[in-house]
């Protein structure tokens, strides 16, 4: 087992990392990824939103079987018995399964599902590690990559009440920091960014960041919210299969 935890381990940081941040208004999730069709970042329900690192056709099986549960589990009960703590149990069962199967390898992913509230005080953020554990967070968490040291980074100057272009500078300042200390930059074009904005007025809170409206983030220090709640979602689509490692 010890041996399985070291290989999943050693896959995951292979990826690249990704953070994601608690503000005023929401949720952010951020993280480097050059690919503009293969997303770390996805929609799983109205309130709920789905990130990972590692290997992408296997958080991809993970993500569509999230999405296949909250819709039966709307359905069939209400659309409010969909929770972010309820697909995190079942991803859990399903990773520690896994894991702990003698007949296939662990599945090289981390996880984080998010749920915005109705005020910072009610969102939930859940991290489970490739073995299925699963670690409540606040404020904010990161995984893949050097997140260990990027954690550190975060937990020291992550603050209550954050714009979202600062926790969005926050981020970005995080994910730059090499090993070593140094600093390297990310453009816009290779960043992708999404939020659950509890001040949408429609009932799906989750919504892409890109083009323009992120270079206007990340170039100034005004909180561009409002044009977070009322610009329109970016569809979701599946993607083919592929690699989110380096």
């Amino acid at each position: 087992m010890a041996d399985r935890a070291e290989y999943a381990r050693k896959g995951i940081a292979r990826g690249r990392s990704l953070v994601v941040l608690q503000y005023a208004d929401g949720i952010v999730f951020v993280g480097e990824n050059p690919s503009r069709a293969l997303h770390k970042f996805s929609e799983i329900y109205d309130r709920i939103g789905f990130a990972a690192a590692g290997k992408y056709n296997e958080y991809e099986n993970l993500r569509i079987g999230g999405v296949r549960y909250a819709d039966l589990r709307g359905y069939t009960y209400d659309r409010d018995d969909v929770t972010a703590r309820g697909l995190a149990n079942v991803y859990a069962q399903t990773l520690g399964t896994i894991f702990s199967s003698q007949a296939e390898k662990p599945y090289e992913v981390e996880l984080v599902v998010a749920e915005v509230g109705d005020s910072p005080e009610h969102d939930q953020i859940y991290r489970l590690p490739h073995d299925g554990s699963i670690v409540d967070e606040h404020g904010s968490v990161a995984v893949g990559g050097n997140a260990e040291q990027i954690s550190g980074y975060l937990d020291q100057r992550h603050r209550d009440g954050m714009t979202l272009a600062e926790a969005l500078k926050l981020a970005v300042q995080a994910l730059s920091r090499d090993t070593n200390g140094s600093e390297r930059e990310i453009p816009a074009e290779r960043l992708e960014v999404a939020v659950l904005d509890r001040t949408r007025p429609q009932q799906r809170k989750f919504k892409r960041i890109v083009g323009a409206q992120l270079s206007r983030l990340l170039e100034s220090g005004a909180d561009a919210g409002d044009d977070v709640a009322k610009a329109p979602a970016v569809e979701e689509t599946d993607t083919d299969s592929g690699s989110d490692e380096e």
